[in-house]
């Protein structure tokens, strides 16, 4: 209906105040009396803890209190838990350890912290927390997943023998061996997936701020799902009842699934501001701390098999992954190789039987949990090198091999519990072939080779599955809360509407798609339309924002509530001009008598239902709907994305020449914003490809990438002007037909670019991240024929 709608590129309303330095961010809130922290933390991978002394720093300029894990616990304050419950094969239940906001008699990791410092500065804090003087007994750490679980492996947490939080299969074992005892041809694969850290461009923060006289906390805080935030810290940690404590996020500046999770320092500076009479405690991460304390992502060590016939489809497909989890269970980090990684192990292809088994370990390292993609990421690298191998060992073109083994017919059912319920992956390989010159290459790399350099070129066919699935479901796989989102919506009596959503907005664009789908519905100018979000007094209940679910969930609830809010319009407006209410239509912003002259705008509706002075009989004053919405099934993202690169073999320097994404993201609100989002999934998923990796020391388990001049972020010279293209299936399972589009370029692009790099070198054996040393080695072992 409106100018402004689906399919319009409306710049981001948000956009104002963040250029011009008017976001409001954790950091930028002060309050009256406030405070400062800084936090001790372990500088050994495992040791216990024997003694604190802080006499030195109690003493310093400043210096208002420093408390410790013990001080803690005598408050009885309860740890962090794991929100996913997952059962070994074997029926037992995942091996839970005890994770306290402040480690009393054990570190287990790194930045493990043990103390709190609190001053009347910043840096009145950190120098206090450098005095405290802790007595550590250091302990054996094991780092690598694959050896968490070896015969005399340091013992992490005494609940976990051997380091082993569970062992967990899906899939028919029996039925998967038979199809490979037939196979023609078996291609094998040993794969690890590389340990990320996320650096969103903000570090998390948090206030906690305790009213004595309402004995009520509240908290400001970097987080994904404030809500969420507030059920834990109320029923798990027991900080407070929900009715006593608010949870408040503010602008945040980036998350990629980081800033989903209950941290240590949230809980310790709401408890820390009750401890000190009230006064507010605020707490900012360095760039080191995010290093060493933030949630990391992926961390994967995977032995990969597939089967095919003497036709070349396939016949089944054999995994068995190590997950390492890192010191502590993180929020959902059990769910990350379980459900949100094997059951997407199918990918795009007809796979008539899998079999997958995840051990997850503890290692002594930083927690391990969602990072943008969560499992897909994982899953896609895993079916997509052995999709490329595959086509090369049996002499196939890799784009004719994948075709030929395409998912037509749907809805899908796969074995490993996923319904794919539409797509069309022809239409995205072919697109992506035809806008990469896709038969050119030949010619491309032979100039190349005249100039002394090696191309290659790479595909990667990707699904994902977005929205999560309904809360009945995801329950009855362990997860402890429904995946549903809320919505309100609030037409005031001018005709201006307030939208009140349970997610959070934090680089995703809530302000404006949100405010572009009410004008696409009601004619309403996306300028007269606020999108409220982030505070758990202001907003009903809702999950958040991660797993690309914003537009298939949480809008879908905004759009049930609009459906409340147009029907009750209607009603009005046909009693307003004494006609039939199945005679008015919304037009142009504008109730309308069908086949007549008469209309009502928008606004003249809105306020006739607060003036209320000619209502129909039994009809409440008032425009306010709200509404819940529980998804009937993930949606299905997919697409192809074709990576070309060229390799100095002198230098092992890899240039990226043309990248091309094609995505099917089902219908589009905005396509400026959705190009925005794959253009920084790409980025990322370049950067771990080429240049990300997070790494311990084996022996110490000291962090070696604790900064940036350590861990290689992608920059903008890293990175080709990519070609972005998509096809269009309907999402059928929610109102919008929308399916997501957040994660994708993470997910699809790895296996793109590293199946193009193994192209150029002529060499299979390849580990991300690709960095110049090791493409140089790569091509040495290859031998003289790869680098000529």
């Amino acid at each position: 209906m409106g100018a402004e709608g689906f399919g319009a590129r409306v710049a981001r309303k948000e956009d104002r105040r963040f250029i011009t330095g008017r976001g409001q961010y954790t950091d930028d809130i002060g309050m009256k009396g406030m405070t400062h922290a800084a936090f001790v933390r372990s500088p050994h991978a495992h040791a216990k803890v024997k003694s604190i002394d802080a006499s030195e720093a109690e003493a310093m300029p400043g210096v208002v209190a420093v408390l410790n894990g013990r001080d803690l616990a005598t408050d009885k304050l309860g740890g962090l838990i794991c929100g996913w419950m997952i059962h070994s094969k074997d029926g037992s239940p995942m091996k839970m350890g005890a994770h306290p906001a402040l480690a009393a008699n054990t570190v287990r990791y790194v930045g493990d912290a043990v103390a709190i410092v609190i001053a009347e500065t910043r840096n009145q804090a950190r120098d206090a927390a450098d005095a405290v003087i802790v007595d550590y007994e250091e302990l054996p750490a094991v780092v690598d997943p694959a050896k968490a679980t070896a015969a005399g492996a340091p013992q992490i947490h005494p609940e976990a023998e051997n380091n082993l939080i569970y062992d967990w299969t899906i899939g028919d074992e029996a039925a998967t061996d038979a199809q490979f005892a037939s196979a023609a041809h078996v291609t094998s694969l040993d794969i690890v997936n590389n340990r990320l850290v996320p650096n969103a461009m903000e570090p998390r923060a948090a206030i906690g701020s305790y009213d004595p006289a309402e004995e009520h906390f509240t908290l400001y805080n970097t987080s994904q799902n404030p809500h969420v935030a507030r059920l834990v810290l109320s029923a798990f940690v027991g900080v407070a009842p929900e009715h006593k404590l608010r949870v408040i996020a503010p602008d945040v500046g980036g998350g990629f699934g980081s800033k989903i999770f209950i941290y240590p320092e949230e809980t310790t500076c709401l408890w820390a501001s009750k401890k000190i009479g009230g006064r507010p405690v605020k707490w900012v991460a360095d760039r080191t701390e995010a290093f060493l304390a933030d949630a990391h992502g992926r961390d994967h060590v995977t032995r990969a098999e597939l089967a095919l016939d003497a036709d070349h489809k396939i016949l089944g497909l054999r995994v068995k992954t190590i997950a390492n989890l890192g010191a502590y269970m993180s929020t959902f980090s059990s769910s990350v190789p379980t459900y949100l990684y094997a059951t997407l192990l199918s990918g795009q292809y007809m796979i008539p039987q899998i079999f997958a088994e995840v051990l997850a370990v503890y290692t002594n390292t930083a927690p391990v949990d969602a990072y943008r993609g969560a499992g897909r990421p994982e899953a896609t690298f895993v079916v997509e090198r052995l999709m490329e191998t595959a086509a090369r060992e049996v002499g196939l073109d890799p784009a004719e091999f994948r075709r030929r083994n395409f998912i037509r017919a749907f809805p899908h059912q796969t074995p490993v519990i996923m319904a794919y319920d539409a797509g069309d992956y022809d239409a995205s390989l072919d697109a992506a072939l035809k806008a990469a010159d896709y038969d050119g290459f030949p010619a491309r790399k032979a100039e190349a080779e005249r100039r002394g350099k090696l191309r290659g070129i790479g595909l990667s066919c990707y699904i994902e599955a977005c929205g999560i699935a309904p809360s009945q479901a995801v329950g009855s796989l362990g997860a402890g809360v429904g995946l549903w989102e809320s919505a309100e919506v609030r037409v005031n009596p001018v005709g201006t509407i307030e939208v009140l959503t349970g997610t959070h907005s934090h680089g995703q664009s809530h302000e404006t798609t949100f405010a572009q789908v009410i004008n696409d519905r009601f004619g309403v100018p996306t300028a007269n339309v606020s999108i409220v979000h982030g505070d758990t007094d202001k907003v009903q209940f809702g999950m958040g924002t991660y797993g690309s679910r914003s537009a298939a969930v949480g809008l879908s609830a905004v759009f049930k509530a609009l459906d409340k809010v147009e029907a009750k319009a209607k009603k009005l407006a046909a009693h307003l001009m004494e006609a039939s209410e199945g005679d008015i239509v919304l037009e142009d912003g504008a109730f309308k008598v069908a086949g007549t002259d008469k209309s009502l705008g928008f606004h003249e509706v809105a306020l006739a239902a607060y003036t209320a002075h000619n209502l129909p009989e039994g009809m409440e004053p008032g425009l306010k709907e709200t509404s819940f919405y529980d998804p009937t099934n993930f949606t299905f993202p997919a697409g192809t994305y074709v990576c070309e690169v060229e390799i100095d073999p002198e230098t092992g320097k890899t240039t990226i020449v043309q990248f091309v994404a094609a995505d099917d993201f089902g219908r589009i609100i905005n396509p400026m914003i959705v190009e925005g989002q794959v253009h920084g999934g790409l980025a990322q998923g370049i950067g771990q490809a080429l240049l990300e990796g997070c790494s311990y020391d084996a022996e110490s388990g000291q962090l070696v990438t604790a900064s940036f001049m350590d861990y290689c972020m992608p920059r903008a010279d890293d990175l080709p002007s990519f070609t972005l293209l998509t096809t269009e299936t309907i999402c059928p399972g929610n109102p919008l037909g929308v399916k997501g589009c957040g994660e994708a370029g993470a997910i699809g692009s790895p296996p793109a670019l590293i199946n193009a790099l193994t192209d150029a070198i002529g060499s299979n054996t390849l580990a991300m991240p690709a960095t110049p040393a090791k493409v140089w080695q790569a091509l040495k072992s290859a031998g003289p024929a790869a680098a000529a």
